[in-house]
């Protein structure tokens, strides 16, 4: 038999579609303010490890907005989404969404979620580190990602939590993830908050200018100012710190910490900015109470010496307290000084409520900043 040799023009015709039908079979996805790889798993249908693997990315929890990722969706189509034009987004509410964990023989397979440790996991199952590492032959214990499925050897039944959905939430990485039940007895006395007081750990993600509390999480605007008239004002992320009596003047010990020897820090110069602050807890029917104490740190300008003159302005520093999708509206703040403000609501049923508040300043200034120190959550009543 004679073997047909191809001309130089066919053979590259023949690589061309080769690589054209390779291309068919993946999605780019640009990554956008919010992305995680869990959620973009959860677009697009397809598993973390599968995006992960596409783009040899080495580090799961660090993508960057802009990043153009292969989705490999083996549809027989290419599709590259346009870049939508960053919005306001609010911060999400608490349960819905996908994730969790299913029973399977011999044990649970756990979906990591954000928020998720070994160390948290092995409590909520009651089962040593050591077991869930050798289980899964993981060699850095310290080094898990949203979406990665763990065996829990052992362990029966079934606990779901979903991940926040919408805005650009920051996932934390030292903390368990909320139950989606309440516990069987109602809680007695004290503050109800993980960290209330922030002098646990902290963790960055995505942004190492982000840096959040053990036990909270943070959304933050970035599209159009749509309280001003003027269309062009943008918010910007804000830097976001925990810092300590270590790093601030011994003059400011007693402006910016109310508790302990820690405060987190939420500022940027120069532009408008709108930031959110929230945890998700298990709480049975009740009346609550939640206060929070802040300085808004909101300058007008800076003089040599260290002089600040902060903004006068009513609507400089606004503030409103976050109750799953609701919450209160937006109230005024008054720069320069402590803040106080309580908020109180009722429980009727049992379940995960995520509490917290939302901060904006929709002007620019020479500082839009926040000091948040000491927030309480206390049960009041029946």
């Amino acid at each position: 038999m004679k073997l047909q040799r191809l001309s130089m023009p066919a053979f590259v015709l023949a690589v061309l579609l080769l690589i054209v039908s390779v291309i068919h079979a993946q999605t780019v996805h640009v990554v956008q303010p919010g992305d995680s790889l869990f959620r973009i798993a959860l677009q697009y249908g397809v598993t973390v490890d599968a995006i992960i693997q596409a783009n040899n990315i080495v580090n799961p929890n660090l993508i960057i907005v802009g990043q153009e990722l292969i989705i490999p969706t083996g549809d027989g189509t290419t599709t590259v989404p346009a870049t939508p034009q960053p919005a306001a987004t609010p911060p999400p509410a608490a349960g819905g969404g996908a994730g969790g964990n299913t029973t399977t023989t011999g044990g649970t397979t756990h979906i990591v979620q954000p928020g998720d440790s070994l160390f948290r996991i092995s409590l909520t199952y009651g089962v040593p580190v050591a077991q869930i590492v050798a289980a899964n032959n993981i060699t850095n214990p310290s080094l898990i990602y949203v979406g990665q499925e763990l065996v829990i050897p052992g362990a029966g039944g079934t606990t779901t939590t979903a991940p926040p959905a919408g805005g650009t939430v920051v996932q934390p990485t030292a903390v368990a993830p909320a139950p989606t039940t309440a516990p069987a007895s109602p809680p007695t006395g004290g503050n109800l908050f993980p960290n209330p007081s922030f002098e646990g750990n902290w963790y960055f993600y995505l942004y190492n200018e982000l840096q959040v509390p053990e036990g909270w999480q943070v959304a933050t605007d970035e599209g159009p100012v749509t309280v001003t008239d003027d269309p062009g004002d943008v918010y910007f992320r804000p830097e976001i710190r925990v810092v300590s009596t270590a790093a601030l003047p011994e003059s400011e010990h007693s402006q910016f910490i109310f508790d302990g020897v820690k405060t987190v820090k939420a500022f940027k110069g120069g532009a408008p900015t709108s930031f959110s602050m929230f945890t998700d807890v298990p709480l049975q029917p009740g009346q609550y109470r939640m206060t929070i104490n802040l300085f808004p740190d909101i300058v007008a300008q800076y003089y040599p010496g260290g002089r600040r003159d902060y903004s006068t302005h009513p609507l400089a520093a606004e503030y409103r307290f976050i109750n799953n999708n609701g919450g209160t509206d937006w109230g005024t703040l008054t720069p320069g000084q402590k803040n106080t403000r309580t908020y109180e609501f009722t429980v009727t049923e049992p379940g995960t409520t995520r509490l917290g508040a939302s901060f904006r300043s929709r002007f620019v200034a020479a500082n839009n900043g926040y000091f948040l120190d000491n927030w309480s959550l206390e049960r009041i009543g029946n």
